[in-house]
């Protein structure tokens, strides 16, 4: 059960969207001494406690960065144990995404994976798509800057067909293009394991998003700690630019 937040004390609403950059598996690993594969393991085992924990504090969608574009570049062996822990991760918890009304999404160019994986991730998607619940968003070979490049020349390929002017590409057209544009907007985006960077990840999308970084190593990421992140989250005024 994730740790309960006496909203009234708060000034600010709960986070309707969560993102998060899950870091640390590696190191985590390293200070156990065990191999990099045991890291990543541990860090599914987060991944069922963080859904279930952002369910409890009633956070509407909750973006997972699962594996971006430029992922592909670490060792082959380890690209290997990650496809094959989101094997596991389906198999296991597509029963209880269903049972608790959960959706499952995917952003990125999945389609790049194995056939088995799109099979499985699409198997997945359709189950839950009647789901009224909250939304568990899952990035798979996902890179922001590829997102709005697409964006782009989706517009302009219109553009260039007559079907829109030019001058009416504007913010909410770009949004429009872009793979969460069904969700709500991002409010609260948090990197675990003390880096302090995007990586690539819902770079338009953070725009007015709050961000939060913390020194806690993916693995070690509990419903106290999404919990402690969401009040930390409701103590700040956001003030999209105004007074």
């Amino acid at each position: 059960m994730a740790t309960q937040i006496d909203a009234s004390a708060l000034a600010g609403d709960r986070p309707r969207h969560v993102a998060i950059i899950m870091d640390g598996n590696g190191r985590w690993a390293k200070a156990r001494r065990l191999p990099r594969a045991a890291g990543h393991k541990a860090g599914v085992e987060a991944v069922r406690r963080v859904t279930r924990a952002a369910r409890d504090l009633n956070i509407e969608v909750l973006t997972l960065y699962a594996f971006s574009s430029e992922n592909w570049r670490r060792p082959a062996e380890e690209v290997q144990d990650l496809m094959g822990l989101l094997r596991h991760f389906l198999r296991a918890e597509i029963a209880t995404l269903v049972a608790d009304n959960v959706r499952l999404r995917v952003i990125g160019d999945y389609h790049a994976l194995s056939r088995d994986l799109v099979a499985m991730i699409e198997d997945a998607i359709a189950r839950t798509a009647v789901n009224t619940g909250p939304t568990l968003v899952i990035a798979l070979n996902y890179g922001a800057q590829a997102e709005i490049a697409a964006a782009a020349r989706r517009l302009a390929a219109a553009a260039r067909d007559g079907s829109i002017d030019p001058a009416d590409i504007d913010e909410a057209r770009i949004e429009g293009e872009l793979t969460t544009r069904e969700l709500p907007p991002l409010d609260l985006l948090i990197r675990t394991s003390g880096e302090q960077r995007l990586s690539n990840f819902l770079l338009w999308q953070a725009a007015y998003a709050e961000l939060l970084f913390v020194d806690t190593l993916w693995p070690d990421f509990n419903a106290d700690t999404l919990a402690a992140a969401v009040e930390c989250f409701m103590r700040r005024q956001r003030r999209f630019g105004g007074l």
